[in-house]
């Protein structure tokens, strides 16, 4: 512990609090508050999207707009919504599912933190100075380049993205290393609930895929703004490599995203069948394969680019294979509920939900596998209806799930459960309606990424329906905001342990959790940690410690400075071009210069201002045990 006496640390209060912190929890909510933002931002945009296509020859958007949109909506929903909101859960829950304080390194989580929202701010402030990114989430080249885009909109798309990036990069590392080295005693690796295991195998997943698109996203950056030719083949250069970079992130990308849900939905799915995970051990094998096998078949996005029928095939056979451990998980979670006693909560309804209908993007992604139909589907309705099978009918009905299921656990109050459930129905024939037609405008020979179709192809009809879908699902996140909101105005007062179910060690603790989370660090004896408990007729967990002094970590304003510079030198590179000189010094390189001057200074404070952290003494320990009880 060092000293025996406890340093005073400066508490803040209010906003100050909250742009200090380096407590995991506030972290997740803060995670969840932006995520959350972004997802109202990228659905306004596709909802902008169907409003365009609900007719044909429709002129609601300009075509120069739909691009805009269309690159906008798919990149805010996948590096702005989804993974944050997952990292929200992942922060909020994973250090209490392992009996941890916090995070490894709760200074790089709120680092994290505020890289990730000001790239996020960054990337669509483009639409606030009238050029947004226009070449399609993916940024193919030569679309990306300054030939075809020409306006500042891609430079937001590479500078946010890379600022983003860097958030996420850490939170993985900062994750893989939490579970590694802060399990409680008795939590081994085959003991762990499934949802870490999920956030374990998904950071690796992160640490190997980001650096990919850093790279990427760096040669794109060098092409644009200071005109090399990684990507312009009029220079020596080759325009499929950006594909082969993009995909061998972008695959990976896409487990990234969904593990975490298989995660959610296999703790949701065991609590409310009131059983214990069946297979367990074959669904963290089947985990692992999933994350290796991910990296494996980037190429499968790329069928049609003429890499020949060798690669095709190599890369059609190693897609088919991620159906087998996607197929033992789902037929565990169907043993799961087998026999079991389920309560059909909105949680569990989200996770009932979620099964048949990732299988069917699941089906329709073996179908898109097989390289010679691929060319047949390729750039059609039929891939935007798979893919969001996959990430809507996945992720978006995981990440639902588990905040309804943890809700009580982050903010102490159960959101309302009528009101869940019916947003689950609203939502869950919405979302049906929306992209179950889209498969067979794909297969009629609707293209993807257009801005309007001509009368007469057969297309009205189902666009039509495609549109009501899609506004279907906006009442759904509404009504879900809704019951947020009428949630809040009740008063704190959720048990421990809200389902009366829960098996592991987040269930031990109050809602919401003291600042250490736990008083005395837990021994595990088993998997489902408390549930062994409750077996053996205890009303908590045995400590695997005596009660003593807690130290924890100070808050910090540094990394909100850091994410700030970030912000203040990509708007110095994008424009250095556009604003002069003063004398001989070019002001979008000084304005660069100030910004990354800032992130310097603040890892120069940092290194010489050691963060001592402070101590919680014991009396304020057993006071809240007190209060508790």
């Amino acid at each position: 512990m060092g000293h025996a006496h406890s340093h005073k640390v400066k508490r803040y209060s209010g906003l100050m609090d909250w742009l200090t912190t380096v407590d995991h929890k506030k972290i997740g909510i803060l995670y969840l508050i932006a995520g959350g933002f972004f997802f109202l931002v990228g659905g306004l945009e596709a909802l902008l999207i169907r409003i365009q296509l609900w007719k044909p020859l429709n002129d609601f958007v300009g075509a120069d707009t739909y691009n805009e949109l269309l690159t906008m909506h798919g990149t805010t929903m996948i590096f702005l919504a989804a993974m944050p909101m997952l990292f929200a859960l992942m922060n909020a829950v994973i250090p209490l599912q392992i009996g941890a304080r916090d995070v490894a390194f709760p200074f790089v989580n709120s680092l994290g933190f505020w890289t990730f929202l000001f790239g996020g701010v960054l990337l669509n402030i483009s639409w606030l100075v009238g050029s947004a990114p226009e070449a399609g989430w993916t940024a193919y080249a030569p679309l990306a380049g300054t030939t075809y885009s020409d306006s500042h909109g891609m430079d937001y798309y590479v500078l946010g993205l890379q600022i983003a990036g860097i958030g996420t990069l850490i939170g993985g590392i900062n994750f893989l290393v939490t579970i590694i080295n802060m399990r409680a005693p008795g939590m081994t690796f085959m003991r762990m609930p499934m949802f870490t295991w999920a956030a374990f195998i998904t950071s690796a997943l992160i640490l190997f895929a980001f650096p990919a698109l850093t790279v990427g996203l760096a040669a794109l950056m060098f092409d644009r703004i200071f005109d090399a030719n990684f990507f312009d083949p009029t220079g020596g250069g080759n325009a499929v490599l950006w594909e082969h970079i993009f995909w061998i992130f972008g695959h990976p990308e896409v487990y990234i995203l969904i593990l975490p849900a298989f995660g959610i939905i296999s703790e949701v799915i065991s609590t409310f069948s009131r059983k214990r995970l069946f297979g367990y051990s074959s669904m963290v094998f089947a985990t692992i394969l999933i994350g290796f096998l991910g990296f494996m078949v980037w190429a499968h996005h790329m069928f049609t680019v003429g890499l020949g029928p060798v690669a095709n095939a190599l890369f059609s056979i190693a897609t088919m294979l991620i159906a087998v451990p996607t197929g033992i998980k789902i037929f565990n979670w169907l043993f799961t509920m087998w026999g079991g006693s389920i309560k059909f909560t909105a949680a569990n309804l989200y996770a009932v939900g979620f099964i048949p209908t990732f299988v069917m993007g699941g089906v329709t992604g073996v179908m898109l596998a097989a390289a010679p139909a691929d060319f047949q589907y390729h750039d059609s309705y039929f891939v935007v209806a798979h893919f969001h099978y996959v990430i809507v009918g996945g992720l978006i009905l995981g990440i639902f799930s588990g905040l309804h299921y943890w809700w009580p656990k982050m903010f102490g109050r159960i959101l309302n459960e009528t009101l869940g459930k019916l947003t689950f129905w609203v939502f869950y024939i919405g979302f049906h309606l929306t992209f179950f037609i889209q498969h067979f405008l794909g297969l009629l020979g609707m293209p993807r990424r257009i801005w309007t179709y001509l009368d007469g192809l057969g297309f009205n009809e189902m666009n039509l329906i495609s549109t009501v879908g899609a506004l279907l699902m906006g009442v759904g996140t509404i009504m879900f905001l809704i019951n947020v909101v009428v949630t809040f105005t009740k008063p704190k007062g959720t048990v421990d342990d809200p389902w009366e179910d829960g098996r592991t060690l987040e269930w031990t603790i109050s809602s919401p959790p003291p600042e250490y989370n736990f008083a005395q660090t837990p021994l595990v004896r088993g998997y489902d940690a408390y549930w062994k408990e409750k077996m053996d007729g205890h009303s908590g967990m045995t400590p695997a410690e005596p009660i003593g002094p807690i130290h924890m970590p100070s808050p910090s304003i540094l990394p909100f400075f850091m994410g700030l510079g970030l912000f203040i030198a990509g708007f110095g590179f994008m424009y250095a071009r556009d604003w002069g000189h003063i004398g001989s010094l070019n002001i979008g390189y000084v304005t660069a210069g100030a910004g990354l001057l800032i992130v310097l200074f603040c890892m120069f404070l940092r290194s010489v201002y050691d963060d001592h952290g402070f101590h919680i003494e014991e009396e304020e320990i057993l006071r809240d045990k007190g209060a508790k009880a």
